[in-house]
């Protein structure tokens, strides 16, 4: 056997020992229904696109009210038809690659690798985590999810312009015939369908008006076939067990939206019920009671919140509303959402992030986030302190559908800076210090289900911004499928604001989208005194080390001085020590012994720091690949050099590693001399008085010679 074949074996050795006896008999049903489904398979040879014989039964009704145009903002409106006119030059961002093709696309094309994924094959039987044999898979994915398309339908239902409706009717008429059911790469994934089918949903609604549109959609045959096919695949394989993440949000929320919009198949109704019930359970299940993602990977916070907005409007326009529970829950996301954004509306950084939206109206380049909570806005109304939001196209025509708002009862009445149940913590000044410092603090679990799929090795880390610039960064994620150095470097420990003990993960790496084991944080103690607060926390990743090893640490935001203090400490015997500190892309350094000046003039926020830092062996790394370390990606398929400081010894058991960061005033002298590291802040009448925070919280009031 080959060496990928063995390697192919381990992993699926590995996955297997991830799942429950349940999952792993579903799973062998699906195999074998998927062996007997390769006789539905219907090939591009087989398709004929025709009118339907009979197509008096078929209505769509799902409509926005007249008027609902009028209501998006003139901004907007010109923003999304200067991004249709790019399209219709064949112009689109794809994953950080600028596309020149998408005139008439090639559904099957990587510009990354320039491979062409399998057109013809059964679905099933490619492997589409194989970069070999698929290329990019993530490319190719997006531009079929027919996002461009939607934005194009968008063009129409502002400006009734002929050329962005026949466009997108081409394209469409053009993935029908090139993707007949179960043939090619772009049926290989329910993700994907699930949100095809909101894209087709939107597109179909948004052309409404438009004299071709019945005869694109419910008077073609080979549309209301494709349309039926997606519900099939749909409702018959399912993500489960350790794979019910946002994945099955996704095809649950896609086929709801379906069936409430296309209820054209005598299986409709039983669709809706089934893909109702399973959404309702699985927004519980993937979300904290505070409404944080319990993937904690803020990315696909946002994500899930859109897919469960998305599908939940759908179904109370149909006149099948979902619970109060599940809107409470939605609502919990989006208010959860602004209480994580910094003053530039930028999220966390937090696990994985592919930047997938479950629907786009506006130009992608928009704020993700911000249209989210101007949807929010439209469905909940704005609390009074959210971050302002500005109504974009989407919000508009979403929240026309939608109709007033919800009143939804126990929402906060301040902004929460700390979420219990997710151990997300921040540490951040009042709106009345600007630049803002914003300090995110992670201590709770690893991930979500047994393979934590989207999780990062980052227990403990910390992300830190000045003004909504990343002064200390979480690199980000850059790639999921064909480079696997890098995909695991930037999951990995060292490529996070934590320590790695012993040259390893805090979890163990199984592939990438599976951790065999993994490292859950416990938040010890957290308060906020006004003119500081204070978090303390500890993980048990490295219990495993020989001799156990446990890490523990505080971070203290000082308001008065502006200045953060992270105190770490190795509990349980000696081991070798790196603490890596990952500055953004825009910081400049300078690092003289204990000490690194930090500036970033260029910022959008300009700004300088002095990082002080503890008595260890200091590196300097930027742009390296032997090994990889100094890098940062701002979305998925790209990474820029970034400065990363590495401190590495030896731990003395009870000892205190103590950082300061403390961000200088314009104008400020950064050539005083460094002294050391004073932690005064922590004095006896500040400290917690009983349990582990304050053990920690009398620790840290020593100074580093006492």
């Amino acid at each position: 056997m080959s060496a990928s074949g063995t390697s192919r074996l381990g992993w699926y050795a590995r996955r297997v020992s991830r799942m429950s006896p349940a999952e792993v008999a579903w799973r062998a049903r699906d195999h074998t229904l998927q062996a007997t489904w390769s006789r539905r398979q219907v090939t591009r040879g087989q398709v004929t696109a025709s009118s339907a014989d009979q197509p008096g039964h078929r209505r769509f009704t799902a409509v926005l009210p007249p008027g609902s145009a009028k209501l998006a903002p003139p901004e907007a409106k010109a923003a999304v038809l200067a991004a249709a006119d790019q399209l219709l030059l064949g112009e689109w961002e794809v994953l950080g690659v600028v596309r020149t093709d998408l005139l008439t696309p090639d559904w099957f094309h990587d510009p990354v690798t320039g491979r062409r994924a399998p057109a013809d094959r059964y679905a099933f039987r490619i492997n589409h985590r194989s970069e070999a044999e698929t290329g990019n898979v993530k490319q190719i994915w997006e531009v079929s999810r027919l996002q461009h398309l939607t934005v194009l339908a968008t063009a129409w239902f502002l400006s009734h312009d002929e050329a962005y409706a026949r466009q997108v009717a081409d394209q469409l008429r053009s993935w029908w015939r090139e993707n007949p059911f179960l043939s090619g790469v772009n049926w290989t994934s329910g993700i994907e369908i699930g949100i095809r089918l909101i894209s087709l949903t939107w597109i179909r609604r948004l052309l409404d008006e438009w004299p071709g549109v019945a005869d694109l959609f419910e008077r073609d045959e080979l549309a209301v076939r494709q349309i039926g096919w997606h519900q099939q695949y749909l409702s018959a394989f399912k993500s489960r067990g350790s794979s019910a993440n946002n994945h099955v949000i996704a095809e649950a929320a896609g086929q709801l939206a379906a069936c409430c919009a296309f209820p054209w198949f005598a299986e409709s109704s039983r669709w809706r019920r089934k893909s109702a019930r399973l959404l309702e359970d699985e927004l519980i299940r993937n979300t904290f009671p505070s409404g944080i993602g319990r993937e904690l990977a803020s990315d696909y916070q946002c994500f899930v919140a859109e897919l469960g907005l998305l599908a939940a409007v759908e179904a109370e326009a149909a006149g099948y509303p979902l619970s109060d529970a599940s809107w409470q829950r939605l609502c919990a996301m989006v208010d959860s959402g602004a209480a994580l954004l910094d003053e530039r509306l930028r999220p966390p950084r937090q696990g994985d992030g592919d930047e997938g939206r479950a629907l786009v109206l506006d130009p992608p380049a928009s704020s993700r986030w911000s249209t989210l909570l101007a949807v929010g806005d439209a469905l909940f109304g704005r609390l009074d302190w959210w971050p302002p939001t500005t109504p974009d196209a989407a919000s508009s025509i979403i929240g026309a559908l939608a109709g007033p708002p919800r009143n939804i009862a126990g929402r906060p009445a301040q902004r929460p800076w700390q979420f219990a149940d997710a151990g997300t913590t921040l540490l951040r000044t009042t709106s009345r210090q600007a630049p803002e410092i914003w300090c995110r603090c992670d201590g709770g679990p690893h991930g979500f289900l047994s393979i934590a799929a989207h999780a990062h090795a980052d227990a403990l880390s910390v992300e830190v911004r000045y003004g909504g610039v990343d002064v200390l960064a979480d690199p980000g994620t850059y790639c999921y499928h064909g480079e696997p150095a890098w995909r695991s470097y930037f999951r990995s420990t060292i490529a996070h604001n934590t320590v790695q003990l012993d040259g390893r993960n805090q979890s163990a790496d199984g592939g990438p989208f599976m951790w065999l084991r993994h490292a859950n944080g416990t938040e010890l103690g957290v308060r906020d005194i006004g003119d500081a607060a204070e978090w303390i926390a500890e993980h048990d990743g490295y219990l495993a080390l020989r001799p156990p090893g446990r890490h523990r640490r505080t971070v203290w935001l000082d308001r008065v001085s502006r200045s953060i203090d992270i105190v770490d400490e190795i509990r349980g015997g000696r081991h070798d020590v790196s603490l890596a500190f990952h500055l953004g892309p825009e910081v400049e350094t300078e690092i003289d012994g204990a000490c690194a000046i930090l500036r970033w003039p260029g910022a959008a926020t300009p700004g300088a720091a002095r990082l002080e830092l503890p008595p260890l062996r200091w590196s300097m790394h930027r742009g390296e690949i032997e090994p990889i370390l100094g890098w940062y990606s701002p979305g998925l398929g790209r990474r820029v050099p970034a400065v990363t400081l590495i401190g590495r010894g030896r731990s003395v058991p009870d000892e205190r590693l103590i950082t300061r960061l403390e961000f200088l005033d314009p104008g400020s002298s950064t050539e005083r001399p460094v002294t050391s590291v004073d932690v005064s802040w922590c004095a006896s009448d500040l400290a917690v008085n009983s349990g582990p925070a304050g053990e920690m919280g009398r620790r840290a009031t020593r100074r580093p010679d006492d």
